[in-house]
C-alpha cells in the first residue's frame, strides 16, 4: 500500500511543482500576468488552474494521511502566484516524505473516513487508494497541465510522467 501510495503521489506533484516552474518561467517570457494563468479554466463551469493545484495536493496529503491513520496537514488556499502553487506541492511532498511503509502498509483492509463538501464517506483502504484517491489525484494534475498547454506553456509527455 506504501509503495502504490507515496511514491507515486511524490513524483505526480514532484512533476506538477516542475510543469507550474515552465508555466511562470513562460509567464515571465511571454510578459503574461501570471493571474491570467492561475485564473485559467478548460471551461467556465470547471475549478480554475490554481484551485485544480490546491485538489491535488489536497488528495495526496489527505489520501495518504487517512491511510496511515493520521489527520491530514491543513492548508489554506491563498496561494497568489504560479510560484506559490508549485510551493504547495513541494511542502506536500515534504509532507509525504515524513510517511513511513509501516504507518501504511496493512492499510488495504482498513475503513477510511473522510468528509466531503456534501456527506462523510467511508471505504477500506486498498478501494479507497485505487478507486478514489489515485482517480482524483490524475485527474487534477492533468486538468492543471491541461490548462496551462493551450495557454502556449511548451509541456510535453515527459514533464507530466516527471523524473523516475
Amino acid at each position: 500500500m506504501y509503495q502504490a501510495s507515496v511514491p507515486v503521489f511524490v513524483r505526480a506533484l514532484t512533476s506538477l511543482a516542475d510543469v507550474l516552474a515552465k508555466a511562470e518561467a513562460h509567464a515571465a517570457e511571454k510578459k503574461i500576468e501570471p493571474t491570467v494563468l492561475m485564473a485559467s479554466r478548460l471551461y467556465p463551469d470547471m475549478f480554475p488552474l490554481s484551485k485544480q493545484v490546491q485538489i491535488a495536493a489536497d488528495a495526496a496529503k489527505g489520501g495518504a494521511a487517512r491511510l496511515a491513520q493520521q489527520t491530514p496537514p491543513a492548508y489554506e488556499d491563498n496561494e497568489t502566484t504560479l510560484g506559490e502553487l508549485a510551493e504547495r506541492c513541494r511542502k506536500t511532498v515534504a509532507y509525504l516524505q515524513t510517511l513511513k511503509p509501516e504507518q501504511i502498509d496493512g492499510s488495504e483492509e482498513r475503513t477510511v473516513t473522510w468528509k466531503t463538501r456534501h456527506a462523510e464517506k467511508s471505504m477500506q483502504g486498498m478501494p479507497y487508494l485505487l478507486h478514489h484517491v489515485i482517480p482524483n489525484l490524475y485527474f487534477h494534475v492533468t486538468t492543471a497541465y491541461d490548462i496551462l498547454r493551450p495557454n502556449g506553456v511548451e509541456l510535453g509527455k515527459s514533464d507530466f510522467l516527471g523524473r523516475a
